[in-house]
């Protein structure tokens, strides 16, 4: 799996390359550590996944990601992201974004993502998207079956609400005692279903619904 990684400080990039060539099946193919140089590397060693910084100087890492994704064959982006970077979240969703870790997430974490969003599947941080609904999604008192999702198989809601709990495909698997290629086959028929785009907009769906609530 080939990665770039795309932050201002150098000791965020080494630390990351640290962790992720531990694996011995990823390697950081490039750094940036500008928005700027982060097209410039992804255009030039065509990575299977950018783990992308948001704030940088001059272009910053969502612009970059929006032009980025712009190309035919774009790799995955996961954008790093802090407690206090709420207000560029939902602008990173629009961009493209297929993840979003916290800069302090565990080792584990940062390779889980990685190998999500290299076999086309995505991690997102739970404390993220509970942060995400808090700001974008407004309340809705839950129903017995949000008419959006009454398509879905019981087994498809499952996998919508361990979906909506933050869960990749491998976790999810391990929660249903059930294969990740089933998983798999779960999930594109949910964003099937639900006409949406990826896992990200599912977790949107299922608290805008009231199919899942906050707490």
């Amino acid at each position: 799996m080939r990665v770039l990684v795309a932050d201002d400080q150098t000791l965020v990039r080494t630390g990351f390359r640290v962790i992720l060539e531990a694996e011995g099946d990823i390697a950081v193919v490039a750094e940036a550590d500008t928005g700027t140089e982060a097209i410039r590397q992804a255009q030039l060693v065509e990575p299977d996944v950018i783990l992308m910084d948001i704030r940088m100087p001059g272009l910053d890492g969502l612009s970059a990601t929006e032009e980025i994704r712009r190309h035919p064959n774009a790799p995955t982006i996961i954008v790093l992201t802090t407690f206090d970077q709420n207000e560029y979240i939902y602008r990173a969703l629009r961009a493209g974004a297929a993840g979003f870790l916290l800069k302090d997430s565990p080792s584990t974490r940062l390779v889980a993502a990685v190998r999500a969003a290299a076999t086309g599947d995505s991690l997102i941080e739970p404390a993220i998207t509970q942060r995400l609904v808090e700001r974008f999604v407004e309340p809705v008192q839950p129903q017995e079956l949000p008419p959006e999702l009454a398509a879905l198989t019981d087994r498809e809601r499952d996998v919508l609400r361990l979906i909506a709990r933050g869960l990749s495909n491998a976790e999810i698997a391990a929660e249903l005692v059930v294969a990740e290629t089933t998983v798999k086959t779960h999930v594109a028929r949910v964003l099937t279903k639900l006409g949406i785009r990826d896992r990200v907009q599912a977790v949107v769906v299922a608290y805008e619904t009231g199919f899942v609530t906050r707490h």
